[in-house]
């Protein structure tokens, strides 16, 4: 039985602190639901109850590790005890940690891995459990278009987020019989905090900034534009309708449908799409930086023959 996940009461939401996670937090509690907002930084999180208070819903702050199974453990229990059993979980909290594969570490790996993926894992363990002996509920996973679209230098997170949405199908044959629905949201291309934020190794340093720059002016623009094509509020949306409607994989955006239909009908196709982005481009764009930056530094010749 998913009644509970048609109108649900009460949701939880991990890294809704800002973007997605905030969007979606605040979007079910204009629904009428009860959110408890989690974020390991709990002055984001408080951030995100006091919009939803402004709009005269409910909703409280918890801070979350999503890498400690046993700190899902506690907030499980805190919430059950508190507020009862969840109708929905929505597991977005996430990083991004990038480069060229032979310049990562493992531990940039673990940190990718830890986050994205076994972040996921655990939440769907601690909830997942309490929605299965009452019998309903709705897992959410925040997957991404990366998850079937190969990119170079974004293997960590490719790889995360392809073992979330096999995840969330393999949790659909076990837990979908038991009345928990589970769904992955792969959005394209959107304008949160997670590229501004995230790790890049490997990469000329001149190249990182730059591009984060870029990404707070567009972050800027949009955030002044709430529809806009890259909003937040646009994935949210996403998060509901898959709740309401039980649904198993969700692109969203033009190019995450495009990406999803490619790599199904002609993964051939959808590899080489991609390969402009490839790490040479990075590695081009980090020689022009460096001659760039000789030439700044070279010093000036002055003709002192009058």
């Amino acid at each position: 039985m998913r009644n509970n996940a048609l109108e649900p009461r009460l949701v939880v939401v991990t890294g809704a602190g800002s973007g997605i996670g905030r969007a979606t937090a605040i979007r079910f509690a204009q629904r009428g639901a009860y959110v408890v907002v989690t974020d390991l930084d709990l002055d984001t999180a408080n951030e995100t109850v006091d919009l939803i208070h402004a709009e005269g819903r409910n909703a409280s702050a918890v801070q979350l590790d999503v890498t400690d199974p046993d700190h899902w453990a506690d907030v499980a229990r805190y919430v059950s005890i508190e507020h009862g059993v969840p109708d929905v979980l929505v597991n977005n909290a996430g990083i991004v940690v990038s480069g060229p594969f032979l310049k990562l570490s493992a531990a940039d790996w673990d940190k990718q891995l830890s986050v994205n993926l076994m972040g996921v894992v655990h939440g769907c363990r601690a909830f997942g459990e309490q929605m299965v002996a009452r019998g309903g509920g709705h897992i959410v996973n925040i997957a991404s278009a990366a998850a079937y679209t190969p990119t170079a230098v974004m293997a960590p997170y490719s790889v995360s987020k392809a073992g979330v949405k096999m995840l969330t199908e393999c949790l659909r044959l076990e837990l979908g019989p038991k009345g928990v629905g589970v769904s992955a949201i792969c959005p394209g291309f959107i304008n949160t905090n997670i590229g501004i934020h995230g790790t890049m190794v490997g990469i000329d340093q001149e190249i990182v900034d730059a591009s984060q720059r870029s990404m707070q002016r567009v972050r800027a623009i949009t955030e002044k534009l709430p529809w806009t094509p890259m909003s937040p509020n646009l994935v949210a949306r996403a998060v509901t309708r898959a709740v309401r409607l039980d649904l198993v994989v969700v692109p969203v955006k033009l190019e995450s449908w495009l990406g999803y239909f490619l790599s199904r009908a002609f993964p051939a196709v959808n590899r080489r799409l991609m390969t402009p982005f490839g790490v040479d481009r990075f590695e081009r764009l980090g020689e022009r930086a460096a001659a760039k930056r000789s030439e700044r530094q070279a010093p000036v010749l002055v003709d002192s023959v009058r």
